[in-house]
């Protein structure tokens, strides 16, 4: 019986010590994460600004067919024009057994729908043209479709699609390829103010989709869309890029496309030099060499041409893009900073003429009031706010009348500026202005021959206007200048009426 009791113990001791090494192992592999690949970047199947398209208009190690447009730093692979295709593919195959490629680019355009998207490849054979996002179809390989037109009518779109394909399967356009994919996500990728950035990675047989939104400029802000596992794709095959449009229409603009190698931890990257033949070696060497000295000569005949710029980088010569943007954006400022200035100017000088004529009316308040008694202050209260009221109603009079005077300026000199069609308008304006002197010439020459009488026949009786109502005898000051005022913005607004009928004819021409 103690026999069987210490055999059972001994037992019990060792499968409990087996347990806890196990759960020892479970928890250091638990610990140590995993470590990532080794990324190499390759110069050979990647472009991107700002030299991205060489002088005959092509892509260094790249090829473009259908609607593309390279230029220095971006491909505009479909305009925003109806029914457009176009594509860039890699010139040689790619062998990696793992890969990763980042690919920024746009998709805009002007209306709330877009069509018909944009599609990273990685195929057997280059799809150059054909009806699925303008590259071939029944193709061999790996699609991520970036679809912005709902076919199927579902409000499911603009969504980001994969689709694998072993040269056997057509792809269903009607359904927007819903019914193929293998991986999807919604994320709409048009109009946003930063360009999106979509990370693809192939590594140990999964392929994963991360999505830069677009809505900041940081590079690494990335978002889990999609992931395939058990993907099993050509151990060789091209890159490529391909867009399309059909209805509706959309500028689809891809900035860089880098692409990686990933190598497993523990394993021993290939070498450069490994990987290019001595003889294709020794021929790039001599024909850099041979770049290099042409480009020192040239060099040094621009300098003996050309003195005065020696030393200084030919780049600082030209402004760029930004520069352009900014110098605008301050030469923008500047005038708004002056505009202020000059409305602050104008405004401190009416105040100064408004205390000037507030200090002249006390005081002529405080020397009557010194010599007169109550009666006599509040006649002088009321007439220091009848001429207050008064003084008032004239400056807002006269502020009318300026901002009315310089449109009407801003008016005559746009009409003056335009060619043979502001002709007729510069006449009639002459002519109005003769009219008004004419006007004027008569007014002063009866107001003229009205003070001759008086003076030749100062015994004749003076005629006197009617008691009732009480009216003036004769034109006085006022009532010629009120006349004059009244012509004067009449003439003005007739300007202003007749420069935008001849602004909106000519909108019809």
């Amino acid at each position: 019986m103690a026999v069987s009791n210490a055999r059972v113990f001994i037992l019990s001791f060792l499968a409990g010590l087996v347990f806890h090494r196990s759960l020892a192992n479970v928890a250091v592999e638990g610990s140590n994460p995993e470590e990532p690949p080794h990324r190499r970047f390759e110069y050979k199947y990647s472009f991107k600004g700002p030299h991205l398209s060489q002088s005959d208009g092509g892509i260094p190690f790249w090829i473009h067919s259908g609607n593309a447009i390279p230029s220095a730093d971006q491909v505009r692979i479909t305009p925003s024009l109806k029914s457009q295709r176009g594509s860039v593919w890699t010139k040689n195959k790619v062998n990696f057994e793992n890969w990763e490629a980042e690919v920024t680019f746009r998709v805009s355009g002007r209306g709330r729908m877009g069509a018909d998207g944009l599609a990273v490849w990685f195929t057997s054979e280059q799809g150059l043209d054909g009806p699925v996002y303008g590259a071939a179809d029944t193709w061999n390989g790996i699609g991520v479709f970036f679809d912005s037109f709902d076919n199927d009518g579902k409000k499911n779109n603009p969504a980001i699609l994969v689709v694998g394909n072993n040269g056997n399967l057509v792809y269903d356009h009607q359904n927007d390829g819903t019914t193929q994919a293998l991986g999807t996500c919604l994320r709409d990728f048009r109009n946003k103010p930063y360009p999106i950035r979509a990370k693809i990675t192939y590594y140990r047989k999964t392929l994963t989709v991360l999505i830069n939104n677009g809505f900041t400029p940081d590079k690494e802000d990335y978002e889990f869309c999609t992931k395939v596992e058990n993907m099993i794709i050509p151990t060789e095959g091209f890159f490529g890029i391909s867009a399309a449009t059909g209805g509706l229409a959309d500028d689809h603009d891809v900035l860089s496309f880098l692409l990686f190698r990933l190598t497993e931890p523990g394993q021993q990257p290939p070498s450069v030099d490994s990987e290019i033949p001595k003889e294709e070696k020794d021929k790039y060497q001599e024909e850099f060499q041979n770049f290099q000295q042409e480009l020192d000569k040239k060099k040094e005949e621009f300098q003996k041409d050309h003195p005065n710029v020696q030393g200084e980088p030919i780049d600082d010569l030209y402004e760029s893009v930004n520069d352009r943007e900014i110098r605008q954006v301050f030469e923008g400022q500047n005038r708004i900073h002056l505009e202020i200035k000059q409305i602050n100017r104008q405004l401190a000088m009416i105040l100064d003429e408004q205390r000037r004529y507030v200090s002249v009316i006390t005081d002529e308040i405080s020397k009557k009031g010194t010599s007169a008694g109550s009666g006599q202050l509040d006649s002088a209260s009321q007439q220091l706010s009848s001429v207050i009221a008064t003084q008032q109603e004239l400056l807002r009079n006269l502020n009318e009348l300026r901002s009315s005077f310089y449109e009407s300026l801003k008016q005559i000199g746009s009409v003056q500026h335009q060619g043979n069609a502001g002709g007729a308008g510069t006449y009639e304006t002459i002519q109005h202005f003769n009219d008004i002197k004419e006007n004027l010439h008569t007014v002063k020459r009866d107001v003229e021959h009205l003070v001759q009488r008086n003076v030749q026949n100062p015994g004749d009786k003076v005629v006197k206007c009617p008691e009732l109502p009480p009216m003036p005898s004769c034109l006085s000051i006022v009532h010629f200048a009120i006349f004059v005022v009244i012509q004067t913005v009449l003439f003005f607004c007739y300007i202003m009426y007749k420069s935008q009928q001849e602004a909106a004819a000519k909108k019809f021409f």
